[in-house]
């Protein structure tokens, strides 16, 4: 028995080390290949600070046995996200019988018959001993341990797959006029070198350029501006407070490289798979990456996203790409983007014979009207249009053609980056047999027309030319006057395509209009001139926001949804579409339409136009992408975005676009309701004053007002309007004190609910301030960008806003004066009014007053999220 239970033990001990070895790297460095340790099957290494991982990986598991050396974010990066790959083209099958090891002077990995399929490829041997290191910045280096040499023998930087990380460089070499390429991976499956790629221009213009199959250059950043240290036509790299960029350009090479402020926030850059680069942050709030910015902005601008024969559409639901009339997708597949011929064929070819048409009359052309055309056509001189087509028809290799003015172009083979405009562009003829012809409908867009003298086709094309327009009117009459008609159709499919072929935006003469609202009593005679805005279709906004969609819906406030749109030229808009059972929204939708469209300023947020089609009332905005100013400061990890230089900007902004409405418009505006969340940023982080439903106006000299309907968001409102329904200038005074030390403090004023440090904010600043520790109340987040005298005087600034009684108030003039000059001294502020709100009942107390039978309500603001 005692012999069994040793032989029991024995053959467990074997078992255990047997996957001990096929699973586990050896024991020793745990970021360091070396000559006794190297990487099979599971196993892993790690980077000393445990940032990045390398090791097998497989794209698609489940789908393919197809694995890859790769480098991945460890355990910060809660999504599984490569970084590099080392055998892009040539996967093994078997990642347990494939290894990973130095051997004769490189790192090379052996498949699963032990054959090499990747390697460091040094030509220059060594006999001293190596190791492969896996460092905290995401670089893989082979050292030679014989020698302090300061530059490793190999680098991955040196080598980069599809993502650029920080302090990774992106060279050009002068000597050799090499370039370093980003390339994006095959698919989302496969990391196999795509289409796309990202280098440094080798034509030194200092700039970088995205190419298609490594040689159609279709997007360039512009020239590198020492100045600004961004590239002209990226201005969001003006986002420094994120990122520090660096050009390097000498006698030897030009490269660039960026860094990122918080090293503890993992960030990239990748050339993707859709022909687009982006810049992502990690958010750990959201479990997911940040897309800052891509370029090119719109999808369709990528060459050649489509594939051949095909055309893209960004305002298509259902993808971008369709195929040409007359053409069929290759494959049931998604769109084929791994070669150039991915895309579309032929339903019937074309009968050819030496070079040449077999029957002139059995090949025709289907017109595009609206087209960006594909690039490299052929020139040929041509007298009219007639000759044009011809010369297309009689060419054998010839695909399509366009004449423009006296300019025939004629394409040959693959027809490759076409794209439907909304309005504008060219018209193009494509090349069918004429048994294609009689299954397509003339229409807007697509008309087919046959070259010669075809009677049917002629009468059939008149035909449908005169029954169209009558069917058009009748149809917009009825959607005119019969709401639940036109919603019901604008839901029907055909509906919403019949909408897309006519999205132009279309700007009507709006007196008729203005005459309607008049005459229902929802404006007033003399409300008239003061709208000074084009009036937007209905039918434009739904197509823009997609039927008003769940997906481009943006937020919900206390006037109705908020929606994100984009019109057929790529302009894109927040629409808010005023909710038809809130009692507030006519008189706050009268206010926006008949005021804001008479205020301009770079701190303002622009009212771009307005509907009120079939009982509809929309207000439509600049679109804000960084979406608004709460969502930063109280919104968890993307706090450390705003250093204090840009938090200090954004105060300065709001203070001289308040400004403006206080003293330099052309009218004195009191804002009312000015809070942290209608701040809105746009892309450089500028912010702008928007939601001026509750603004009012003050003719003359007139400073001050009062009402009984007091209307703003508990927190924000000032103590004499609050309890009083007293407002002036000095309202919004209180306000914008409050949003700077929220600012500041990264807290909300109403977030000290049943704190024991105070009643609010506003009460643990001015508790800070008289112990003389006021710049404790900095976001401990940011504070190693700060600068304490700054701080210092925001603070005083914020607490001399606040004050109770609102003649010790600052103007707004004064506050612009204050915060932009740095005096000997500023006024020492008074005991602020500790304005907060007390339990359910929603009772309002101010340090000095209490009104409980104040009407108080909580109103919500368009934001562009």
């Amino acid at each position: 028995m005692n012999i069994s239970k040793n032989n029991s033990w024995l053959i467990l001990s074997v078992v255990f080390t047997f996957f001990s070895l096929k699973f586990h790297v050896s024991s020793g460095a745990a970021d360091t290949i070396s000559a006794k340790q190297n990487i099979s099957g599971d196993q892993t290494i790690v980077s000393a600070g445990g940032f990045f991982v390398l090791g097998f990986f497989n794209p698609s598991p489940g789908k393919s046995s197809n694995d890859y050396i790769g480098m991945w974010y460890n355990s910060k990066v809660s999504a599984k996200t490569i970084v590099w790959v080392a055998n892009r083209e040539k996967p093994v099958s078997d990642r347990f019988s494939s290894v990973l090891r130095i051997s004769d002077g490189n790192l090379v990995l052996f498949n699963e018959f032990q054959i090499p399929v990747w390697s460091t490829n040094l030509t220059s041997t060594t006999t001293g001993s190596l190791e492969a290191v896996l460092l905290d910045e995401g670089n893989l280096v082979l050292n030679d341990l014989s020698n302090n040499l300061s530059e490793p023998l190999w680098q991955s930087f040196d080598h980069p797959a599809h993502t650029w990380i920080p302090g990774m460089k992106l060279r050009y070499d002068k000597r050799t006029n090499a370039s370093q390429l980003i390339t994006s991976w095959k698919n989302k499956e496969d990391p196999a070198p795509g289409l796309y790629s990202l280098q440094l221009a080798p034509d030194g213009s200092n700039s970088y350029v995205i190419s298609w199959n490594r040689n159609e250059q279709y997007w360039t950043s512009g020239p590198w501006d020492e100045n600004q240290r961004i590239f002209t036509l990226v201005p969001e790299m003006r986002l420094d407070y994120i990122y520090n960029f660096s050009y390097v350009s000498n006698e030897n090479e030009s490269y660039f490289t960026y860094g990122v402020k918080d090293a503890t926030t993992p960030s990239r850059f990748i050339m993707d798979v859709s022909g687009q680069i982006k810049q992502l942050n990690w958010l750990e709030d959201n479990k997911g990456w940040f897309v800052f910015w891509s370029q090119p902005r719109q999808q369709c601008e990528v060459y050649a996203y489509c594939g051949q024969f095909s055309i893209c559409n960004e305002l298509r639901t259902e993808g971008f790409c369709t195929c040409l009339q007359g053409f069929e997708q290759k494959s049931m597949n998604d769109w084929n983007l791994e070669d150039y011929s991915g895309g579309c064929v032929r339903k019937t070819q074309l009968e050819c014979k030496d070079n040449s048409l077999a029957n002139g009359e059995s090949h025709k052309f289907l017109e595009y009207t609206n087209m960006a055309l594909s690039m490299h056509p052929q020139s040929l001189e041509a007298e009219n249009i007639k000759e044009c087509a011809s010369a297309c028809l009689n060419n054998c290799t010839c695909t399509a053609y366009s004449y423009e003015g006296n300019g025939c172009s004629i394409w040959l083979g693959n027809l490759l980056g076409l794209q439907q405009l909304a309005q504008g562009g060219k018209t193009i003829y494509i090349k069918l047999a004429a048994s294609e012809l009689s299954s397509y409908p003339k229409n807007k867009n697509n008309k087919g027309i046959v070259i010669g003298g075809v009677v049917g086709s002629v009468a059939f094309v008149v035909l449908i030319g005169l029954i169209t327009p009558v069917y058009l009117r009748k149809r917009r009459r009825r959607s005119e006057t019969i709401k639940v008609d036109r919603e019901k159709k604008v839901r029907n499919q055909d509906g919403r395509a019949m909408l897309r072929l006519n999205m132009a935006v279309q700007f009507y003469h709006k007196e008729r209009d203005v005459k309607n609202m008049v005459d229902s009593g929802q404006l007033k005679e003399e409300d008239k001139e003061g709208i000074d805005l084009p009036f937007f279709r209905f039918a434009s906004i739904v197509a823009a926001t997609d039927n008003f969609s769940e997906a481009n819906k943006l937020g919900k406030g206390g006037f109705g949804p908020v929606y994100k749109g984009k019109f057929p030229e790529g302009q894109e808009i927040a629409v808010k579409r005023l909710s038809s059972v809130s009692g507030q929204g006519l008189e706050e939708f009268k206010n926006e339409v008949v005021l804001i469209a008479k205020l301009q300023h770079r701190n303002l947020v622009r009212l771009l136009g307005y509907c009120t089609e079939g009982g509809e009332k929309i207000l439509l905005y600049e679109y804000m992408p960084n979406k608004s100013l709460d969502f930063f400061i109280f919104g968890g990890n993307l706090i450390v975005l705003l250093d204090w230089e840009m938090r200090f900007n954004i105060i300065l902004g709001i203070a001289r676009g308040l400004l403006y409405l206080h003293q330099d418009s052309r009218l004195r505006i009191i804002h009312r309701d000015l809070k942290t969340s209608n701040i809105l940023l746009d892309q450089e982080m500028n912010p702008k004053i928007s939601d001026f439903g509750l603004a009012r106006i003050f003719e003359g000299k007139q400073t001050e007002g009062s009402t009984n309907r007091v209307v703003g968001t508990y927190g924000y409102m000032s103590p004499e309007y609050a309890l009083d329904g007293f407002f002036s200038v000095k309202s919004d005074v209180f306000s914008f004190g409050v949003v700077v030390l929220e600012i500041i403090s990264g807290r909300k004023n109403t977030g000290f609910y049943n704190s024991e440090e105070a009643l609010s904010l506003l009460g643990y600043a001015w508790r800070l301030w008289q112990k003389d520790q006021a710049s404790d109340i900095m976001d401990q987040k940011v504070r190693e960008s700060s600068k304490t005298n700054e701080i210092l005087r925001c603070i005083n600034v914020g607490l001399l806003c606040v004050q109770e009684d609102p003649n010790d108030r600052p103007t707004m003039s004064n506050i612009v004066i204050m915060l932009g000059s740095e005096p000997v001294a500023l006024p020492v502020p008074k005991r602020p009014a500790f304005v907060v709100r007390r339990g359910p009942s929603s009772v309002v107390t101010t340090s000095s007053s209490i009104k409980p039978e104040t009407n108080a309500e909580l109103t919500n603001s368009l934001e562009g999220r």
